[in-house]
Protein backbone atom coordinates (compact mmCIF):
# COMPACT_ATOMS: atom_id res chain seq x y z
CA UNK A 1 0.00 0.00 0.00
CA UNK A 2 0.98 3.46 -0.72
CA UNK A 3 1.00 6.17 1.86
CA UNK A 4 2.21 9.62 1.68
CA UNK A 5 3.51 12.56 4.44
CA UNK A 6 3.98 15.73 4.69
CA UNK A 7 5.59 16.05 8.11
CA UNK A 8 8.82 18.01 6.23
CA UNK A 9 6.34 21.19 6.28
CA UNK A 10 5.94 22.34 9.43
CA UNK A 11 3.68 24.80 10.82
CA UNK A 12 5.49 27.12 13.16
CA UNK A 13 3.12 27.14 15.94
CA UNK A 14 3.15 29.53 19.68
CA UNK A 15 4.49 27.75 22.64
CA UNK A 16 1.02 26.84 24.28
CA UNK A 17 -1.07 25.96 20.97
CA UNK A 18 -3.32 23.11 21.46
CA UNK A 19 -2.40 21.54 17.82
CA UNK A 20 -0.16 18.29 18.20
CA UNK A 21 2.22 19.03 15.29
CA UNK A 22 4.58 16.79 16.02
CA UNK A 23 2.29 13.81 15.67
CA UNK A 24 2.74 14.38 11.94
CA UNK A 25 6.50 13.14 12.21
CA UNK A 26 5.77 10.54 15.13
CA UNK A 27 3.62 8.69 13.05
CA UNK A 28 5.50 8.81 9.68
CA UNK A 29 8.56 7.12 11.83
CA UNK A 30 6.02 4.32 13.31
CA UNK A 31 4.79 3.57 10.06
CA UNK A 32 8.48 3.23 8.43
CA UNK A 33 9.71 1.04 11.45
CA UNK A 34 6.67 -1.05 12.18
CA UNK A 35 4.14 -1.10 9.08
CA UNK A 36 4.72 -3.89 6.85
CA UNK A 37 3.64 -3.85 3.27
CA UNK A 38 3.80 -0.01 2.96
CA UNK A 39 5.84 2.23 0.91
CA UNK A 40 6.04 5.81 2.05
CA UNK A 41 5.64 8.88 -0.51
CA UNK A 42 6.10 12.34 0.33
CA UNK A 43 2.93 14.06 -1.19
CA UNK A 44 3.09 16.52 -3.71
CA UNK A 45 1.53 19.89 -3.98
CA UNK A 46 -2.10 20.19 -5.48
CA UNK A 47 -2.57 22.65 -8.30
CA UNK A 48 -4.33 26.13 -8.02
CA UNK A 49 -6.73 23.90 -10.78
CA UNK A 50 -6.94 21.55 -8.46
CA UNK A 51 -8.43 23.22 -5.54
CA UNK A 52 -10.41 25.45 -7.46
CA UNK A 53 -12.95 22.69 -7.93
CA UNK A 54 -13.92 23.15 -4.13
CA UNK A 55 -12.84 26.45 -3.57
CA UNK A 56 -13.41 29.71 -4.71
CA UNK A 57 -10.39 31.83 -6.59
CA UNK A 58 -10.54 34.65 -4.62
CA UNK A 59 -9.87 32.81 -1.10
CA UNK A 60 -7.49 30.24 -2.54
CA UNK A 61 -5.38 33.42 -4.23
CA UNK A 62 -5.84 35.28 -0.68
CA UNK A 63 -4.50 31.87 1.48
CA UNK A 64 -1.13 31.96 -0.69
CA UNK A 65 -0.45 35.83 -0.50
CA UNK A 66 -1.13 35.99 3.20
CA UNK A 67 -4.08 38.82 2.62
CA UNK A 68 -6.46 36.43 5.07
CA UNK A 69 -7.92 38.99 7.70
CA UNK A 70 -7.75 38.59 11.48
CA UNK A 71 -11.07 37.69 11.44
CA UNK A 72 -10.40 34.67 9.30
CA UNK A 73 -6.47 33.77 10.55
CA UNK A 74 -8.67 33.42 13.80
CA UNK A 75 -11.03 31.27 12.62
CA UNK A 76 -8.62 28.84 10.69
CA UNK A 77 -7.12 28.10 14.32
CA UNK A 78 -2.96 28.75 12.66
CA UNK A 79 -1.27 31.85 12.26
CA UNK A 80 -0.96 32.81 8.38
CA UNK A 81 2.92 31.84 7.34
CA UNK A 82 4.70 30.56 4.31
CA UNK A 83 4.86 27.39 5.90
CA UNK A 84 1.56 27.18 6.64
CA UNK A 85 0.32 27.63 2.53
CA UNK A 86 3.51 24.90 1.82
CA UNK A 87 1.69 22.23 4.35
CA UNK A 88 -2.29 23.23 2.89
CA UNK A 89 -1.10 22.85 -0.38
CA UNK A 90 1.10 19.50 0.08
CA UNK A 91 -1.67 18.03 2.26
CA UNK A 92 -4.03 18.54 -0.28
CA UNK A 93 -2.04 17.32 -2.99
CA UNK A 94 -1.30 14.09 -1.13
CA UNK A 95 -4.45 13.22 -0.81
CA UNK A 96 -5.35 13.16 -4.60
CA UNK A 97 -2.41 11.33 -4.94
CA UNK A 98 -3.27 8.58 -2.52
CA UNK A 99 -6.92 8.31 -4.49
CA UNK A 100 -5.55 8.09 -7.64
CA UNK A 101 -3.03 5.51 -6.38
CA UNK A 102 -6.16 3.48 -4.75
CA UNK A 103 -7.80 3.19 -7.92
CA UNK A 104 -5.13 1.41 -9.31
CA UNK A 105 -4.46 -0.29 -6.28
CA UNK A 106 -7.48 -0.66 -4.32
CA UNK A 107 -6.31 1.14 -1.14
CA UNK A 108 -3.62 4.19 -0.40
CA UNK A 109 -3.25 6.36 2.69
CA UNK A 110 -2.55 9.62 3.48
CA UNK A 111 -0.57 10.26 6.82
CA UNK A 112 -2.92 13.45 7.68
CA UNK A 113 -5.50 15.41 5.69
CA UNK A 114 -9.15 15.12 6.84
CA UNK A 115 -9.19 18.83 6.55
CA UNK A 116 -12.91 19.01 6.40
CA UNK A 117 -14.27 21.89 8.11
CA UNK A 118 -12.90 23.87 5.40
CA UNK A 119 -15.54 25.64 3.59
CA UNK A 120 -15.40 26.85 -0.44
CA UNK A 121 -14.67 30.61 0.69
CA UNK A 122 -12.78 29.98 3.90
CA UNK A 123 -11.16 28.10 6.71
CA UNK A 124 -12.42 26.67 9.57
CA UNK A 125 -11.17 24.03 12.94
CA UNK A 126 -7.39 23.92 11.70
CA UNK A 127 -8.77 23.50 8.17
CA UNK A 128 -7.38 25.95 5.52
CA UNK A 129 -8.36 23.52 1.83
CA UNK A 130 -10.90 20.53 2.27
CA UNK A 131 -8.65 17.67 0.77
CA UNK A 132 -11.89 15.47 0.71
CA UNK A 133 -13.95 17.48 -1.44
CA UNK A 134 -11.15 18.20 -3.91
CA UNK A 135 -10.87 14.66 -4.44
CA UNK A 136 -14.03 13.61 -4.55
CA UNK A 137 -14.62 16.76 -7.39
CA UNK A 138 -11.54 15.46 -9.16
CA UNK A 139 -12.53 11.87 -9.22
CA UNK A 140 -15.74 12.77 -10.93
CA UNK A 141 -14.21 15.00 -12.83
CA UNK A 142 -11.83 13.03 -14.68
CA UNK A 143 -13.71 9.93 -14.64
CA UNK A 144 -12.02 7.90 -12.32
CA UNK A 145 -15.25 7.53 -10.62
CA UNK A 146 -19.30 7.76 -11.25
CA UNK A 147 -20.24 8.58 -7.18
CA UNK A 148 -17.88 9.18 -4.64
CA UNK A 149 -19.11 8.44 -0.92
CA UNK A 150 -16.99 10.18 2.15
CA UNK A 151 -17.55 8.34 4.90
CA UNK A 152 -16.27 10.72 7.86
CA UNK A 153 -15.44 8.74 11.00
CA UNK A 154 -13.75 11.78 12.79
CA UNK A 155 -15.63 13.02 16.34
CA UNK A 156 -16.50 16.34 14.61
CA UNK A 157 -18.75 16.75 11.58
CA UNK A 158 -17.74 17.18 8.61
CA UNK A 159 -19.89 20.42 7.98
CA UNK A 160 -17.17 21.96 5.33
CA UNK A 161 -17.55 18.81 3.30
CA UNK A 162 -21.10 18.79 3.24
CA UNK A 163 -21.43 22.65 2.20
CA UNK A 164 -19.17 21.78 -0.41
CA UNK A 165 -20.28 18.69 -1.75
CA UNK A 166 -24.50 19.65 -0.77
CA UNK A 167 -25.51 20.32 -4.87
CA UNK A 168 -23.24 17.60 -5.86
CA UNK A 169 -25.47 14.43 -6.79
CA UNK A 170 -22.69 12.25 -7.52
CA UNK A 171 -21.30 12.41 -3.71
CA UNK A 172 -22.53 11.33 -0.62
CA UNK A 173 -21.21 12.64 2.18
CA UNK A 174 -21.72 11.05 5.78
CA UNK A 175 -20.63 11.84 8.77
CA UNK A 176 -20.61 10.49 12.03
CA UNK A 177 -20.08 12.32 14.93
CA UNK A 178 -20.85 13.79 18.56
CA UNK A 179 -23.66 15.61 18.72
CA UNK A 180 -22.14 18.24 21.32
CA UNK A 181 -19.27 18.62 19.60
CA UNK A 182 -17.74 21.39 17.49
CA UNK A 183 -19.06 22.87 15.08
CA UNK A 184 -21.91 24.51 17.08
CA UNK A 185 -23.99 25.03 13.69
CA UNK A 186 -23.38 22.07 11.82
CA UNK A 187 -24.27 21.34 7.95
CA UNK A 188 -26.58 18.96 6.30
CA UNK A 189 -24.95 16.03 5.11
CA UNK A 190 -26.43 13.13 2.64
CA UNK A 191 -26.75 10.93 6.66
CA UNK A 192 -25.58 12.54 9.58
CA UNK A 193 -25.58 9.82 12.88
CA UNK A 194 -24.99 12.03 15.87
CA UNK A 195 -24.10 9.76 19.47
CA UNK A 196 -24.20 11.23 22.64
CA UNK A 197 -20.95 12.12 25.07
CA UNK A 198 -19.29 9.01 26.59
CA UNK A 199 -20.58 6.96 23.74
CA UNK A 200 -18.89 3.30 24.07
CA UNK A 201 -17.38 0.83 21.28
CA UNK A 202 -19.80 -1.35 21.22
CA UNK A 203 -23.06 1.53 20.72
CA UNK A 204 -20.92 3.13 18.56
CA UNK A 205 -19.49 -0.17 16.33
CA UNK A 206 -23.65 -1.24 16.38
CA UNK A 207 -24.42 2.18 15.12
CA UNK A 208 -21.60 2.53 12.60
CA UNK A 209 -21.99 -0.88 10.97
CA UNK A 210 -26.04 0.16 10.10
CA UNK A 211 -25.26 3.65 9.16
CA UNK A 212 -22.99 2.50 6.28
CA UNK A 213 -25.81 -0.43 5.40
CA UNK A 214 -27.35 2.56 4.58
CA UNK A 215 -24.51 4.46 3.23
CA UNK A 216 -23.41 1.98 0.38
CA UNK A 217 -27.07 0.85 -0.39
CA UNK A 218 -28.07 4.92 -0.67
CA UNK A 219 -24.86 6.53 -2.70
CA UNK A 220 -23.84 2.75 -4.82
CA UNK A 221 -20.00 4.32 -4.30
CA UNK A 222 -17.65 3.10 -6.88
CA UNK A 223 -15.05 5.28 -4.70
CA UNK A 224 -14.67 5.99 -1.00
CA UNK A 225 -12.78 8.80 0.86
CA UNK A 226 -12.83 7.61 4.46
CA UNK A 227 -11.63 10.00 7.05
CA UNK A 228 -10.45 7.92 10.32
CA UNK A 229 -10.22 10.12 13.12
CA UNK A 230 -8.34 9.48 16.26
CA UNK A 231 -10.65 11.85 18.21
CA UNK A 232 -13.47 9.30 19.21
CA UNK A 233 -10.85 7.66 21.75
CA UNK A 234 -11.29 7.91 25.56
CA UNK A 235 -8.14 10.01 26.13
CA UNK A 236 -8.71 12.62 23.59
CA UNK A 237 -8.94 15.88 24.86
CA UNK A 238 -11.36 17.19 22.21
CA UNK A 239 -13.20 13.93 21.47
CA UNK A 240 -16.43 13.94 24.45
CA UNK A 241 -16.43 9.95 23.32
CA UNK A 242 -15.25 6.86 25.12
CA UNK A 243 -14.02 4.77 22.44
CA UNK A 244 -11.07 2.32 23.46
CA UNK A 245 -7.83 1.79 20.91
CA UNK A 246 -9.54 -1.58 19.96
CA UNK A 247 -12.77 0.00 19.00
CA UNK A 248 -11.01 2.12 17.27
CA UNK A 249 -9.20 -0.29 15.56
CA UNK A 250 -12.41 -2.82 14.88
CA UNK A 251 -14.14 0.66 13.71
CA UNK A 252 -11.11 0.50 10.86
CA UNK A 253 -11.50 -2.74 10.28
CA UNK A 254 -15.23 -2.64 9.97
CA UNK A 255 -14.71 0.44 7.37
CA UNK A 256 -12.16 -0.72 5.18
CA UNK A 257 -13.74 -4.59 5.08
CA UNK A 258 -17.39 -3.25 3.83
CA UNK A 259 -15.64 -1.54 0.60
CA UNK A 260 -13.79 -4.91 0.18
CA UNK A 261 -17.44 -6.74 0.41
CA UNK A 262 -18.52 -3.91 -2.07
CA UNK A 263 -15.49 -4.15 -4.38
CA UNK A 264 -14.70 -0.47 -3.80
CA UNK A 265 -11.64 1.52 -3.69
CA UNK A 266 -10.75 3.81 -0.46
CA UNK A 267 -8.41 6.30 -0.02
CA UNK A 268 -7.49 7.05 3.98
CA UNK A 269 -6.99 10.22 6.18
CA UNK A 270 -6.37 10.38 9.39
CA UNK A 271 -8.37 13.68 10.12
CA UNK A 272 -8.41 14.42 13.98
CA UNK A 273 -6.54 13.17 16.94
CA UNK A 274 -5.86 15.09 20.14
CA UNK A 275 -4.73 13.14 22.72
CA UNK A 276 -4.01 14.03 26.43
CA UNK A 277 -0.80 11.59 25.66
CA UNK A 278 0.25 12.40 22.14
CA UNK A 279 2.04 8.53 21.66
CA UNK A 280 -1.98 7.07 22.27
CA UNK A 281 -3.40 8.83 19.48
CA UNK A 282 -0.17 8.42 17.15
CA UNK A 283 -1.02 4.37 17.58
CA UNK A 284 -4.84 4.65 17.07
CA UNK A 285 -3.34 6.67 13.59
CA UNK A 286 -1.01 3.89 13.08
CA UNK A 287 -3.59 1.13 13.50
CA UNK A 288 -5.35 2.78 11.04
CA UNK A 289 -2.65 2.40 8.72
CA UNK A 290 -2.03 -1.26 9.63
CA UNK A 291 -5.42 -2.46 8.61
CA UNK A 292 -5.15 -0.53 5.13
CA UNK A 293 -1.95 -2.21 4.58
CA UNK A 294 -3.59 -5.62 5.39
CA UNK A 295 -6.22 -4.90 3.10
CA UNK A 296 -4.03 -4.60 0.14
Amino acid sequence: MRAYHTDRFVIPLPPGHPFPMDKYRRLRERVAAEASGVELHEGPAATESELLRAHDADYVRRVCAGRLSADEVRRIGFPWSPELVARSLHSCGATLAACRDATRDGVAAYLGGGTHHAFRDHGQGYCVFNDAACAALMLLDEGLARRVAIVDCDVHQGNGTAAILRDEPRAFTFSIHGARNFPREKESSDLDVELADDTGDDEYLATLASALETTFARSEPDFVVYLAGADPHAHDRLGRLALSSAGLRARDRMVLQRCRSAGVPVAITMAGGYGRDIDTTVAVHAGTIAEGAALS
